[in-house]
């Protein structure tokens, strides 16, 4: 049996990029992308990143460990994706402190070699225990964070 390829990211200088298409499901009756989507989006990026800085949620989750929540986004809309659209989501670590990190991320509309940018977002990311408190991060993840952050700024 042939299986297709799923869906991964690639890390590049810094940043991680997450390819997806936009559905039927994704839209409104107008064919535009309902404004929530982008949220799911962005989710599905960082939770990528994060499969590719090989940090493990699932495992942190079901040891007890604690998780990553969002604090706080900022998302700016500037044009809609539609129906049949490919997308594009950029995500970068613009600030890690022990217990948290703030994403930017940015999602466009990818037509041949252009990029036409369609939303902007900052979140600020914390890691907290199974309670829901605030906890440092494992200094495995802070460490892959920061290699990553790191890239960026070369």
């Amino acid at each position: 049996m042939i299986m297709p390829n799923f869906p991964d990211g690639t890390l590049d200088r810094g940043r991680h990029y997450y390819a997806l298409r936009v559905y039927y499901e994704d839209t409104d009756l107008s064919g535009i992308t309902y404004h929530a989507n982008y949220l799911r989006w962005f989710e599905r990026a960082r939770s990528d990143l994060l499969r590719q800085l090989e940090i493990d949620q699932r495992a942190a989750i079901e040891e007890g460990g604690g998780a990553y929540a969002v604090a706080e986004v900022n998302l700016k809309y500037l044009r809609p994706a539609k129906l049949d659209d490919d997308i594009l989501i950029e995500t970068r670590c613009s600030e890690l402190k022990a217990a948290s990190c703030r994403m930017h991320q940015l999602a466009f509309r990818l037509a041949g070699e252009k990029r036409e940018l369609l939303a902007e977002a900052h979140f600020r990311v914390g890691f907290v225990s199974p309670e829901g408190r605030p906890k440092r991060q494992p200094e495995e993840w802070r460490a892959a964070f920061a290699r990553f952050a790191e890239q960026g700024d070369q």
